[in-house]
């Protein structure tokens, strides 16, 4: 089979985690005997520096007539050090979600034996826990209007908006999962204080009786906040709103003890998006110290969601579980001991599937 992968490196690490996740596909496709065919474009800071636009019409028109989209990381420090900044990278990620219809966040969130001692939490809290996040995308409070300053520039606000059929398709995202896994959903909200999650729980318990087979719990956002450091394992498939989802989600990644290690999914409409979810990282861009197993999980994602490839999906996972466990990993998981480069990373992982 031959795909058309979008590469969108984007800004900071970003360049340098694709292009090791890039070494780690080109491995499988020629194990399994299929073709990709990459095509680079412009997001984020990059972007901005070189059309003004942080998701150029080139760019989206690529990701609509690819296969899948591979995407680094945005942002860039002279932009979130200017408040008074009219465009930002981060506003490309949110137009290409738009436009792309990336309506659900996938973020799974389990541990590796070999890093368990990374965690700042207990052992006993999170070995073992092993569950899926699922954040609403394209609504809520960072797409919500109106949006902006009074004239004095003294007062700010920002509208918080759903519509029941956005809440009815990521429940019901939530419920299809939940009953692939261990058949429990965690429906997050605010329905104490916020009309929006009022309506979020009346569309969910509507819908809950066409899965009697599910397990439902509604928690308030605060709680499930505490209970993801406290009992992280209760959980299974979590479904939220994009802002509670956005905060829970980058807590959780405590949990595998790293946020290196975390990739994620978005899906849609049109063609999904493949991404590790920390940040461009600028501190490190340009020296080979990044982690890349993120990125390298996400394109496993990629092979699973977008192609249907299973067995290519679990020999990345494989070949990074086997990286831990030989202690080749980055600055960030080395606890002392040596640290490999970004680059030498994933040399290794290409050349565990080589032989493999």
């Amino acid at each position: 089979m031959k795909y058309k992968i979008a590469v969108l490196a984007g800004d900071g690490i970003g360049p340098e985690i694709v292009a090791q996740a890039r070494k780690v596909t080109d491995a499988i496709v020629a194990k399994f005997g299929h073709e990709l065919e990459y095509t680079e474009a412009l997001v984020g800071a990059v972007a901005i520096d070189e059309v003004g636009n942080p998701y150029p019409d080139e760019t989206h028109e690529l990701c609509m007539n690819s296969d899948a989209v591979l995407f680094g990381a945005i942002g860039h420090p002279r932009f979130d050090n200017d408040p008074s900044a009219k465009v930002r990278p981060e506003q490309g990620l949110l137009a290409m979600r738009k436009k792309l219809g990336l309506y659900a966040n996938l973020r799974p969130v389990n541990t590796f034996k070999s890093l368990i001692h990374k965690s700042p939490l207990k052992t006993e809290l999170v070995d073992g826990a092993d569950f899926m996040c699922i954040r609403e995308l394209t609504g809520g409070i960072y797409f919500g209007r109106p949006q902006g300053r009074t004239e004095d520039g003294q007062t700010a606000y920002d509208t918080c908006v759903y519509s029941a059929d956005e809440i009815e398709r990521i429940v019901r995202l939530g419920f299809e999962y939940a009953g692939k896994r261990r058949k429990k959903l965690t429906i997050v909200d605010k329905a104490n204080v916020l009309a929006t999650s009022r309506l979020w729980r009346e569309v969910s318990q509507r819908i809950e009786p066409e899965f009697p087979d599910i397990e439902v719990e509604y928690m308030f956002v605060d709680n499930a906040a505490m209970q993801l450091i406290t009992w992280p394992k209760r959980f299974d498939v979590m479904v939220t709103e994009n802002m509670f989802g956005d905060i829970l989600t980058d807590e959780a990644s405590v949990i595998s003890g790293s946020m290196g290690m975390l990739p994620s999914a978005s899906i849609g409409v049109h063609t999904s998006v493949f991404e590790p979810i920390h940040g461009s990282y600028p501190q490190a861009a340009g020296k080979n110290i990044a982690n890349p197993c993120a990125t390298v999980l996400s394109a496993a994602m990629m092979f699973e969601y977008a192609f249907g490839l299973m067995k290519e999906g679990a020999l990345i996972r494989e070949a990074v579980d086997k990286s831990l466990e030989a202690g080749v990993v980055t600055e960030d998981i080395a606890d002392g001991k040596k640290a490999y480069s970004t680059s030498e990373v994933g040399d290794w992982l290409e050349n565990y599937i080589q032989n493999a």
